[in-house]
């Protein structure tokens, strides 16, 4: 299984961020697959966003909750993030990770560094 994600690497402050994950090798719509967004700021810690189970259920971080959505396409077996009213606090390396039953992080995309800059 690949994990590719994809989006444009400066956005500026207020917009919507998107990036899309394209997932080669195995179905989004796996039985018991979620398929989370992951980020981490510069020197910070990893933070969980979200994912999207295998039937199509979002599930959030609360601290984020207002601001994500995290969608699929499975014709293009695609899944989709979006986080709104963007700051410079949410530059990070945004990543797409694939996890059977939520139980641990199996297969990592290569990461999309996305600068918040005006």
């Amino acid at each position: 299984v690949q994990l590719q994600g994809s989006g444009p690497g400066l956005v500026k402050p207020s917009q919507t961020l998107s990036l899309t994950c394209t997932v080669s090798g195995d179905s989004i719509t796996t039985k018991w697959y979620y398929w989370s967004w992951i980020r981490q700021p510069p020197g910070k810690e990893l933070e969980w966003m979200g994912a999207i189970s295998y039937s199509g259920n979002a599930l959030y971080n609360p601290s984020l909750k207002s601001r994500t959505s995290i969608s699929r396409d499975t014709s293009k077996n695609q899944f989709t993030l979006q986080l709104s009213s963007v700051t410079p606090e949410d530059t990070a390396v945004y990543y797409c990770v694939s996890s059977p039953g939520l139980r641990y992080l199996e297969v990592w995309g290569q990461g999309t560094l996305v600068t918040v800059s005006s």
